[in-house]
């Protein structure tokens, strides 16, 4: 049996922890009797003949005194913690880099939006409805303006199963020329809006082909496209799928059919979905759209079968833009390097004074100069070095802003015609701030503000009748004073509304800074104000800075964020003038009521006195009584200016009052056509103010009938 025992005397000492075997009988002197091996299982038996295999390759080292034993060299080393020889196998789960480098491929855009559709605004059901919708009705817009056509759209859902409906808009637009129809509808990216500085609704080239893709990810039904482009010309009818792999269009049927009208596109989209009313539904849409657009007229039926009219308030469609070159101030240093690189100018002076906005050849030999680059030199020999020294010299040279030819705003007059078309209310004003320059592109803020009428009751008579609920709480009641009603705020940039991510948008952040109190309403901290108030901001812009894709939301600029305050403040002011007024007509109201409280115990004390005709004196005082607190009957005409005085055409003392209203129908009311006014304004120019008791219930958005 072989047994653990201590090296002998004479002998090189082993590892301590290594085995040795012995047998206690030898065969003659100094020679020994080898060991045999230890019974080893099978499968650690194959296991050590393929290390023995790889340990005879490598050449071995052996002691004098061992040189005949055999040991486990690879266990040894394991425990005495020697570099081990045995190469370690890759796990079958992991990669290397040619099977890496076989993976890769390129992704096409179609396809990479099918996977990530909630930045195009598909986030849910209900939005995806709104997002249809409105991709659809802005091109109609853009193509009616472009071609100076007053448009007329018309837009019909119908649900064909349950979460399942089928958008159809059609326009009166120039139409479509055939060979562009699969292109427009069918490819992402595909548009010409993309590369010009010009004002338009639509931008990317990416909505409406959007649209069609995720009606047909959600249906598999195609986008079907109708189009006409004059009255000899054929109808073209398309149906049309988007390859998201190659992002190409795929035509499955093209034919020639008849239509009934002489002009225009009709698109249709199946789609899942839902729709709901209230805010931020498609309801909404249509009734902001309506309001920023009064030269258009829209026909809406919703699902249930409702047809809504939103009639043209004006004939007058919005002024043509021209496109315009970039401003040096815009563009960034790898956007010059490459305008530089793909030019065709020869010098440097040819290139800076025709490839950008308002660089005269003065202003251009001054850049050159100060970058010490000479104006004759080659654009294209221009390296990065003397690129970036160029770049600094652009921003540093004063340059005029630019051009506002590309710019359409509404106008003070059309905010006016919309407001007083969709919003029911009784003072009405409006203000178009002068163009400005954020990053080198123009915009233009304008504001309306609507305040009283069907918005809802006037805070101040509220606290009068102290309209208290008395609700039970922990088994007591308790007093609630109710709240007044939240301002609604309408954002729109380039005429199109923004419904969602309010608190995300610099026009919301820009009218909770400001202090509304200072304009006699009362404002939560960090909210809108409180009252009957409806706020109309709108930016007109070349390229609106949108927080997404999905154009939800209008980035927060310093230069964005002043002209709305500055715009909100000047109608703030108009509007505070005129609540100022209705006090002092209230106050004077109180003052004739307490006058004539006491009329008739003043005539039976003087009658005790002095024999007097009571019924001549009382109504002498009364007379009094009324002239001195004319105001309180005066009536104010569309511009806000006391139109007709009745009993109070008397001053403070009783006279009569010289130089009263002719009311002749002169003035901005009259251009309107809305009613005559008159040719001063106490409130400032674009206000007006309309009677109360002949105002008619609003739209439903503004008559409470659109609640969420």
């Amino acid at each position: 049996m072989a047994n653990k025992t201590a090296p002998r005397t004479g002998e090189h000492p082993q590892d301590t922890d290594q085995m040795q075997f012995s047998f206690s009988r030898t065969i003659g002197p100094g020679r020994k009797v080898v060991p045999p091996e230890p019974a080893i299982p099978r499968a650690a038996g194959e296991d050590m003949k393929k290390r023995r295999r790889k340990n005879a390759t490598s050449p071995k080292k052996a002691s004098p005194s061992t040189s005949r034993k055999k040991s486990k060299p690879s266990s040894a080393k394991k425990a005495t913690g020697g570099p081990s020889t045995r190469k370690k196998k890759r796990g079958r789960g992991y990669a290397t880099a040619e099977s890496m480098s076989k993976a890769q491929r390129e992704i096409s855009v179609s396809e990479f939006f099918a996977k990530n559709r909630h930045l195009l605004g598909f986030d849910n059901k209900r939005k995806a409805l709104l997002t249809t919708v409105k991709e659809a009705v802005d091109n109609s817009l853009d193509a009616c303006e472009e071609a100076g056509i007053l448009p007329e759209i018309h837009v019909k859902i119908v649900q064909t199963d349950t979460d399942r409906f089928c958008v159809t808009v059609r326009d009166n637009g120039p139409g479509i020329v055939k060979n562009q129809i699969p292109n427009i509808f069918g490819k992402l990216l595909y548009g010409s809006k993309f590369h010009r500085l010009k004002m338009s609704r639509g931008q990317q080239g990416i909505g409406i082909s959007a649209a069609g893709m995720y009606g047909l990810l959600t249906t598999g039904k195609s986008i079907r496209i109708t189009s006409r482009v004059g009255k000899r010309s054929d109808a073209h009818y398309y149906e049309v799928q988007i390859n998201t792999k190659t992002n190409a269009p795929q035509v499955v049927k093209d034919k020639t059919v008849e239509v009934d009208w002489d002009h225009g596109t009709e698109v249709a989209i199946e789609l899942v979905s839902s729709y709901q009313k209230g805010r931020s539904s498609v309801d909404e849409y249509i009734e902001l759209t309506a309001i920023a657009n009064p030269h258009a007229l829209f026909a809406y039926v919703d699902p249930a079968g409702q047809a809504i009219e939103y009639p043209r308030a004006t004939e007058t469609a919005p002024a043509p833009t021209s496109e315009i070159k970039p401003h040096p101030y815009g563009i960034e240093l790898g956007v010059l390097i490459k305008m530089l690189k793909d030019t065709r100018d020869k010098t440097m002076a040819q290139f800076l004074h025709g490839e950008f906005s308002r660089v005269s050849p003065a202003v251009a030999r001054t850049i050159c100069d100060n970058a010490k680059v000479s104006s004759r030199a080659r654009p294209t020999r221009i390296g990065t070095h003397e690129a970036e020294t160029l770049y600094k010299a652009m921003q540093e040279t004063k340059i005029r802003p630019p051009a506002t030819n590309c710019l359409s705003p509404i106008g003070p007059e059309q905010i006016l015609v919309g407001l007083l078309k969709g919003v029911k209310a009784e003072f009405f004003t409006a203000n178009t701030r002068s163009p400005a320059v954020y990053r080198g592109n123009p915009f233009q803020i304008e504001v309306g503000l609507a305040y009283g009428g069907e918005l809802g009751p006037d805070p101040s008579k509220e606290e009068e009748t102290n309209h208290n609920e008395s609700v039970v709480r922990r088994g007591k009641v308790v007093k609630t004073k109710r709240a007044p009603k939240q301002a609604k705020l309408m954002r729109f940039a380039n005429r199109v509304p923004l419904l969602y991510q309010l608190s995300g948008c610099c026009i919301y952040k820009s009218i909770v800074e400001i202090d509304w109190r200072r304009y006699g309403l009362s404002q939560p901290g960090g909210n809108l104000p409180q009252g009957p108030l409806a706020i109309f901001v709108h930016m007109a812009s070349v390229w609106v800075p949108f927080t997404s894709e999905g154009k939800e939301a209008i980035a927060d600029y310093d230069e964005i964020r002043k002209e709305i305050r500055l715009a909100v403040q000047d109608c703030g002011r108009k509007m505070q003038a005129y609540l100022n007024r209705r006090k002092k007509q209230k106050y004077q109201a109180d003052r004739r009521g307490v006058f004539e409280r006491y009329i008739g115990e003043l005539v039976n004390a003087c009658a005790s006195i002095k024999r007097i005709n009571q019924r001549e004196l009382t109504t002498n005082l009364l007379a009094v009584a009324k002239g001195v607190t004319a105001q309180a009957d005066e009536e104010l005409g569309l511009d806000g200016k006391a139109k007709r005085v009745g009993a109070g055409s008397l001053d403070e003392p009783g006279r009569p009052r010289p130089g009263r209203s002719t009311g002749k129908p002169v003035g901005r009311g009259h251009r309107l056509g809305i009613a005559p006014s008159h040719t001063s304004n106490e409130y400032g120019e674009n206000t007006i103010v309309v009677d109360r008791s002949e105002v008619a219930a609003g739209w439903p958005l503004f008559n409470g009938d659109m609640e969420s």
